[in-house]
């Protein structure tokens, strides 16, 4: 039986009847190719089955994630018996001091830890936590970087009012002298400076921060009193077992946390300095399930298998490989791609492509030959990943390419295209 996707176009069918546009967000259907699916019945290691039944090689690990593989056996034990004992109740678990004890005991920066729920909880606290401690107003952020989706750093600005972004000011990721001007301009009134681990923007090759960029970025936080915020949301636990910035010598006032942290149970994480914990004390932050204790325990388990395990490594070997199959493929099919950022959270980009169109259809023929890819977001590995999946990935991606060939030129509809980089220019 061949690739199908009726039932999922059935559900895109009932589900644009009841919720707004359908599926919303980054699973939208105006942002990923007609084959990608939406809707998923199951899920195990580095494998998804789509509501159709279609099997996947996964490389979107729900966008970061799953970081061990989907049904973890040991992150499952450890949250069923915590759900046996308790989950949201009047007050947190005492896993919670558990967890806070690991996570400060694994990360060099930090002195405490707050929990939450999203990214952007994370995030909106750090923001937050930096003008409590400066009693200034402006913020440091990276042209494109994405810091999350509450009004202050939403990347579509619908519904959003200027002045939730009043005291922004852009800087160019890596590069000295904009950061410098950035802090110019701030004065005497910047709070706090975001810093992506990486430069990981939607829809662009990926950038590696040079040693010396990063060091610039905390000697001049240092000198400002401004405090350096590493949002490593999405790529926490992927590049080292320590913050990322780790890897470029420095250490953040603080730093956010999520995704990968209790692979796939909802947590996130705000951690910092002794310098922050007395702001951290004034601030307000709470939610109805931030003290869940389920996801916690999760994470305690996850935490346990990046000290013991080499996940990490795995996943590099693996993504080497992966990269370097891609490229001689691509060759050989008479294509260029540029294939950036670190090899376990890849970007795969094709050359001579502004609108995306041999992206969208490479990845979409990918997909109905069982490789989920992202046309131009970048991607993730997990640690469940084998070298049996690797070549399943490999020969679909080889019918792929084959595929374009016969398509090109005419790649098909465009008005997707022309949304996202209407989209990409906001």
């Amino acid at each position: 039986m061949g690739w199908s996707n009726a039932k999922n176009q059935a559900l895109r069918e009932r589900a644009a009847r009841v919720i707004p546009g359908g599926v919303y967000g980054h699973q939208s259907t105006l942002l990923l190719p007609d084959e990608h699916p939406q809707f998923f019945a199951r899920a195990a290691g580095a494998k998804l089955w789509d509501a159709d039944g279609n099997e996947y090689v996964d490389y979107l690990c729900a966008y970061g994630p799953n970081l061990l593989g989907y049904g973890h056996l040991a992150v499952e034990a450890a949250a069923a018996e915590q759900q046996r004992q308790g989950d949201t109740m009047s007050g947190p678990a005492p896993v919670m001091v558990e967890l806070a004890e690991q996570m400060v005991s694994m990360i060099a920066h930090a002195q405490w830890a707050i929990f939450c729920k999203n990214g952007t909880d994370a995030t909106s606290l750090a923001m937050m936590l930096a003008r409590a401690h400066t009693g200034r107003r402006k913020i440091l952020v990276a042209k494109g970087a994405y810091h999350g989706a509450a009004p202050w750093c939403n990347p579509v600005p619908t519904g959003t009012l200027p002045e939730d972004r009043a005291h922004q000011i852009h800087y160019v990721y890596n590069d000295a002298e904009s950061f410098e001007r950035a802090m110019r301009q701030a004065g005497d009134d910047v709070a706090g400076v975001f810093a992506s681990p990486y430069k990981h923007d939607a829809f662009v090759d990926q950038e590696l921060p040079s040693r010396e960029y990063a060091q610039h970025v905390r000697a001049l936080c240092d000198a400002s009193g401004a405090l350096l915020i590493v949002d490593d949301v999405r790529a926490g636990f992927r590049l080292a077992r320590d913050c990322s910035w780790s890897l470029v010598g420095v250490e953040p006032d603080l730093s956010t946390w999520g995704k990968a942290i209790a692979n796939g149970y909802p947590l996130s994480a705000l951690l910092g300095s002794e310098r922050a914990r007395a702001a951290a004390q004034r601030i307000y932050a709470t939610g109805s399930y931030w003290f869940s204790a389920v996801p916690m325990a999760a994470a305690l388990a996850t935490l346990r298998e990046i000290r013991e395990s080499d996940y990490l490594e795995r996943t590099q070997r693996l993504g080497q490989k992966l990269r370097e199959g891609l490229a001689q493929q691509a060759a050989a099919h008479g294509y260029a791609l540029r294939q950036t950022g670190p090899v376990q959270m890849p970007q795969i980009l094709f050359q001579d492509d502004p609108d995306f169109r041999r992206g969208f259809c490479w990845t979409g023929e990918a997909v109905k030959r069982g490789a989920l890819l992202h046309p131009w977001h970048n991607m993730f590995l997990c640690a469940a990943l084998t070298e049996g999946d690797l070549e399943k990935t490999l020969a679909a991606t080889d019918e792929a390419f084959a595929a374009l060939q016969r398509r090109e030129p005419g790649l098909g509809p465009v008005e997707k295209l022309r949304f996202l980089i209407a989209r990409r220019g906001e």
